[in-house]
């Protein structure tokens, strides 16, 4: 598993350099600008398109905008929160946050654009299962544009396809059914492969239904689940109100500055905090990804850049305001650097277990667990980390290292029986000879709720976590189909779904087992898919812009007429048409 994590680490590398992120960073801005700050129409008359105010009987396709909508934010307002603002914090600091900011706001202009381009290319034959997102938008564009080059748009988008499967394997399932698993784990002692069961049948009885299934669910868990989070997320903040101010200037200094090592957190250099937080915030907004565009492409409408507005307003509500939150409350409770809760006396020594030959690589000798400090429950096959200093780490600008271990009860005795090994020229050092727990992902999150609000915090971000990841689960698996039939037709979408709900099992047998195998997992994912789609945004992404322009010399004209009747709330949800 090591070997493969480091290969995963460099292929990340490789789809994450600066030039990547710089290029992303530019796409945002340059529609930002393009579109005249189209987040400010995004804000005022998305919400008004989300009512239905705008809509007509006669509009075409399969979900309303608020189902559309909320099936997006399914897959966005989920574990990209809960566990992606964890990983954020934990590998690259207080400072990743701010850059998550940035994405999200220049991340609506990318998603108006993309939304608004899925729209215009989606393919209409069946109206009430329409076909849409990056694959048809490049398949199409080049055939109207060179007829005898349709092979290439199609091979273009056969290409982000691929990509497409790569993450709705790994974010979009098996990152999912692995948090909820360890979370599952940490509060019931239930075995992971159990938890992956449950969430394959789950998810297998959702996901048989199609697309007006998915946005009917979508529509009625999303709104449940975002309120109760936000509430919940309030009243921690209540509590620590004062500290917010201090908070928040952490964030914006660190932005810009390194944050030195503090207990359990081994310190992030300024690079690894735009890098991580850029990357999370790309995958828990999905701006630039062309995931979104493929549901949005289902929505009734016959006015693309209506859909566009709408999509715009999901990277706003996901990383402005429930990553902000999730980040707040982390911060807030102190969980990211808290103390150790267990104490060596004396520190164990650590001992070479490199072959002869092979690089210098150092681990330690199995070990009795210390006395346990404070209200910490163990079980066997829990993982426990002990931060040593070793070799310089260019991503951290620091020496300091996370050694992993694996819990094993014996005769009523907790031991660290199997620790894993670390690379590096000088023999580790321990810094302060304390064994953390390792909360990995959605799980520190929950622990700084618990720590909070003991007891109702931990229940509330584990069902939140359930909800959330059966959401994002079930909106993905429709984005992999979606790859399928533009890959194989129809006839290749059951075994689709099969392998897809067999993926969610396999991710909960223990393959992934810390933050960074677990955030080398999922930028594999996201990366795949913006090395495709953000090209196809920047080459024909002038054809949304003018759509998007002549739109709104139509709204200040008064041309685009609103209904005095918009439908009500429950309909919304339930999808029904104007005058239904």
């Amino acid at each position: 598993m090591e070997t493969f994590n480091a290969v995963m680490a460099s292929i990340g590398d490789v789809m994450w350099h600066d030039y990547v992120l710089f290029t992303l960073l530019a796409t945002g801005i340059l529609y930002t600008v393009w579109s005249g700050f189209s987040q400010y129409r995004a804000l005022t008359h998305g919400p008004a398109v989300l009512s239905g105010r705008y809509d007509d009987r006669d509009e075409k396709g399969a979900l309303s905008h608020f189902q559309a909508l909320s099936a997006v934010l399914s897959a966005t307002v989920g574990l990209g929160n809960i566990a992606g603002v964890a990983l954020a914090v934990t590998l690259g600091g207080p400072g990743a946050i701010f850059w998550m900011w940035v994405i999200g706001i220049v991340g609506m202009g990318i998603k108006l654009t993309e939304v608004v381009l899925s729209m215009l290319y989606r393919n209409m034959d069946d109206p009430d299962n329409p076909h849409g997102g990056p694959m048809w938008v490049v398949s199409r564009a080049v055939a109207d544009w060179k007829p005898n080059w349709a092979w290439l748009g199609k091979t273009i988008g056969a290409l982000f396809c691929i990509t497409l499967l790569i993450s709705t394997t790994t974010g979009g399932n098996m990152f999912q059914a692995f948090n909820v698993a360890e979370i599952t784990n940490a509060q019931f002692g239930v075995p992971t492969w159990i938890t992956g069961l449950i969430l394959a049948t789950l998810v297998g009885l959702v996901i048989i239904g199609g697309v007006k299934r998915i946005g009917a669910v979508a529509a009625n868990l999303v709104p449940i689940m975002v309120v109760v989070y936000l509430i919940s997320g309030f009243i921690v903040l209540g509590m620590n109100f004062v500290d917010i101010p201090g908070l928040l200037r952490m964030i914006v200094v660190h932005a810009f500055s390194p944050h030195e090592a503090v207990n359990a957190f081994i310190g992030g250099s300024v690079g690894m905090a735009v890098l991580i937080g850029m990357q999370r915030a790309f995958f828990s907004s999905e701006a630039g990804q062309g995931s979104a565009p493929i549901a949005y492409a289902a929505a009734r409408t016959k006015e693309p850049v209506r859909e566009g507005l709408v999509g715009a307003m999901g990277p706003f509500i996901d990383t402005i305001v429930v990553c902000t939150i999730t980040a707040l409350v982390i911060l807030s409770t102190g969980i990211w650097n808290r103390d150790a809760q267990m104490q060596f006396d004396p520190e164990p020594e650590f001992v070479m277990v490199a072959a002869e030959g092979e690089a210098p690589r150092w681990s330690l000798e199995p070990i009795r667990v210390p006395e346990i400090q404070g209200d910490v429950e163990l079980r066997g096959g829990e993982d426990v980390f002990v931060v040593v200093e070793a070799d310089h780490s260019e991503r951290r600008g620091n020496n300091r290292h996370r050694l992993m271990g694996e819990v094993e009860e014996r005769d009523g005795e907790f031991w660290v029986s199997s620790w894993r090994s670390l690379e590096t020229d000088s023999p580790p050092q321990h810094t302060d000879g304390g064994l953390y727990v390792n909360y990995p992902g959605a799980t520190l999150t929950a622990m700084a709720f618990d720590s909070a609000i003991p007891g109702y915090g931990f229940w509330m971000v584990l069902l939140a976590v359930w909800l959330f990841a059966l959401s994002t689960m079930i909106t993905w698996s429709y984005y992999g189909e979606q790859g399928v039939v533009f890959l194989f037709g129809e006839r290749a979408v059951m075994a689709y779904r099969l392998i897809f709900c067999a993926l969610i099992v396999v991710a909960t047998l223990g393959l992934i087992r810390t933050d960074e195998e677990l955030n080398n997992f999922t930028a594999f994912g996201t990366g795949a898919m913006l090395w495709v789609n953000v090209p196809i945004i920047l080459i024909l992404g002038w054809k949304a812009m003018k759509a998007y322009k002549e739109y709104i010399a139509r709204l200040k004209s008064g041309e685009i007429k609103y209904s005095d009747n918009p439908p009500k709330f429950r309909e919304i949800i339930l999808g029904k048409r104007v005058d239904d």
